[in-house]
């Protein structure tokens, strides 16, 4: 079974080394294949020329496209390249790369489409977020309740789990804004299976989030007012 890890970077100069060491690390001690690719979202600080003197594999797009378009171009290069299953991974420094078994065994087991590395169940991180944060993920995944039926706690979670068929429906439709709880909506009530799992994530090594403090409720309405908006029959089954 062939693994892909998706790991998008924008000005990470502070953590990409450690974060892919940290993958190649853990690749020696197990016994299934996996692979990576560094998406740098047109990156204005040395994130690429570290990428290039560290010969770490990674695609280079021309400007800053935003979270979504990196996202996705790793979506496509796990489908052009026959990957069974693809794992969002920061680059940040916030996953613990420890987790990426706990997060793939479900759908190797052909349980579920896709899993969720959460840090709101079994209390396994330490680390949960700002309050206000948190308060917007509460709202949004009350909402994805209210309209699915579903409870999702960690809506927003960027460590995820996905196989071949949910592979292939990103790597062709993926929104450029707010990707996590759309597309995690959308799979929902397009009646795709989905586990969260309990993992432990840390506050990011350097950088800045591509959600400030400032703008976390209006991040939040925005959200919320997508998904009340979203197109599900975009990522439906005969996608």
């Amino acid at each position: 079974m062939k693994i892909l890890v998706i790991v998008p970077a924008y000005n990470e100069e502070e953590s990409i080394i450690n974060t892919i060491n940290n993958i190649k690390n853990y690749k020696k001690c197990k016994k299934f294949s996996i692979d990576y690719i560094v998406i740098n979202d047109g990156s204005t600080d040395r994130t690429k020329d570290l990428l290039v003197a560290n010969n770490i594999n990674f695609i280079d797009l021309p400007y800053n496209l935003g979270i979504g378009a990196a996202v996705q171009t790793g979506y496509k290069y796990a489908s052009y390249n026959d990957y069974d299953i693809a794992i969002q991974f920061d680059g940040d420094g916030q996953h613990d790369v420890n987790y990426i078994e706990k997060l793939i065994d479900p759908i190797i087991q052909n349980d579920v489409d896709i899993v969720i590395g959460s840090r709101f169940i079994d209390n396994t991180s330490d680390f949960k977020s700002t309050k206000v944060r948190q308060v917007g993920i509460n709202m949004i995944s009350f909402l994805i309740k209210i309209l699915s039926g579903k409870k999702m706690m960690d809506v927003t979670s960027g460590f995820r789990a996905v196989n071949k068929k949910v592979i292939e429906i990103f790597a062709r439709n993926y929104p450029y804004d707010f990707p996590e709880p759309i597309t995690n909506y959308a799979l929902i009530k397009n009646d795709f299976k989905f586990k969260e799992v309990g993992v432990s994530m840390h506050k990011r090594v350097g950088g800045t989030s591509s959600i400030k403090f400032i703008g976390s409720i209006y991040y939040m309405f925005n959200v919320c007012l997508s998904i009340l908006l979203l197109d599900l029959n975009k990522f439906g089954r005969n996608n």
